[in-house]
């Protein structure tokens, strides 16, 4: 290997480790809040709002929704690929283990949502900014874990992982439900055929990425054009890449694409999606109206409060009831930790907020998001840290005793 693709290599493995792309992640963040608050700010928005792409194929979109729905898809795929790793062959191939994130998943949608209605019933738009506080952000939750969890099980990693999928399908549904206002049935019977056709040939063991692609491109298209959430297509072409392994093979497919794909994920698709994401312009008016409006508290409140409780509460009562069973060497107060991050719901819960609401009631709602996220983030982050050094002194005592 020449001194070129050594550097290559090299930089690939620096981006699959978790923390550098949470730390990847948030700098993005934190230059587009920056951005689109300064004097920069109207160039910042005619950038993300410019559009490219054949007007013919439905595909003529504007820059940040290229990254929301074009570049998230390969986060999508990555991550379903390692969902459906975990699935078969990890920690989730006991029925129990995999019922916990998908019974967290469900409470963590119907409590924000209760919570939501309840503060804000008889305001105007509550009929739909109810919906605006049952998504969780997968890039930005898994990003504040990688951050702050090196000491805790890698059970968690893959509770949130499989509770956000969950959680983001949930909240396409809600999207698809409430403001879709057009169903494409032909784009979705195509897309169906070919994701038939992508499970036929990896059934039979065809590996040439020429067939792959322009599948994998096509069904994203067609998804897109039958007027559902377009990632989509990358979670269900990840569970139907095969992921056992031939005799012969050093790596199944699920495995090979996902260290492939990994680093263009983390350094590129997730980063340009948070850019283009996170801009949000926000007013002191705004800001004020988070904590004295009722729609916008009610959203404040979804997020805070009814994430953590729907998650932890669903999920004590999956294991009481013996339907389900803790993580792997992680307990209820672990997932007190990470059920924290369930409400940042930012860029889904922003989407739902454009959608539901108009005008200034939309910007002050996306306000609520936005402070809904940061106090989120920064109280997951303390009780995870707390929780990893609680691990970390129980695994002294251990070696201790040993």
């Amino acid at each position: 290997m020449n001194r070129p693709q050594q550097v290559a290599a090299e930089f690939a493995r620096y981006l699959r480790t978790e923390t550098t792309g949470g730390l990847i992640l948030l700098g993005a963040t934190a230059v587009a809040l920056l951005w689109a608050n300064s004097p920069a700010g109207p160039l910042y928005e005619a950038i993300r709002d410019f559009h490219v792409g054949p007007a013919s194929l439905h595909l003529d979109l504007s820059i940040g929704d290229w990254a929301k729905d074009g570049l998230l898809a390969i986060f999508f795929f990555v991550a379903g690929l390692e969902l459906k790793r975990e699935l078969i062959l990890g920690e989730l191939s006991d029925l129990r283990a995999a019922a916990l994130p998908v019974i967290a998943a469900v409470g963590g949608m119907v409590v924000p949502a209760l919570v939501a209605l309840a503060v804000g019933w008889g305001e105007p738009g509550i009929e739909r900014a109810w919906a605006i506080p049952v998504a969780t952000d997968i890039a930005f939750a898994l990003g504040v874990l990688a951050i702050t969890s090196s000491g805790l099980p890698s059970g968690l990693r893959v509770f949130l992982l499989s509770l956000a999928v969950v959680d983001d399908l949930g909240a396409i549904l809600v999207i698809a439900v409430l403001f879709t206002s057009t169903f494409d049935l032909l784009a979705a019977a195509g897309a169906v055929l070919l994701l038939v056709l992508y499970r036929y040939l990896q059934h039979k063991r065809v590996t040439t990425p020429l067939l792959y692609v322009p599948i994998a491109v096509a069904t994203w298209a067609l998804v897109h054009a039958a007027g559902v959430h377009a990632t989509i297509a990358g979670v269900a072409l990840a569970l139907l890449t095969r992921t056992t392994k031939d005799p012969g093979e050093h790596e199944c497919p699920a495995v090979r694409l996902e260290h492939r794909l990994q680093p263009w994920s983390a350094g590129l698709a997730v980063p340009v999606f948070a850019l283009f994401a996170a801009g949000v312009p926000i007013g002191a008016e705004a800001l004020r109206s988070t904590f004295t409006s009722p729609v916008p508290l009610a959203v404040l409140l979804g997020l805070v409060v009814g994430k953590v409780v729907g998650i932890v509460a669903a999920s004590a009562l999956a294991v009481l009831l013996g339907l389900a069973v803790w993580p792997r060497g992680a307990g209820p107060r672990d997932v007190v930790a990470v059920a924290m991050l369930g409400g940042v719901g930012f860029t889904v819960s922003l989407l739902i907020a454009d959608l539901a609401l108009d005008g200034e009631a939309a910007e002050q709602a996306k306000a609520a998001v936005l402070v809904a996220s940061l106090v989120a983030s920064l109280l997951a982050a303390v009780l995870l840290v707390r929780r990893s050094r609680a691990h970390q002194r129980a695994d002294d005592e251990d070696d201790t005793d040993a």
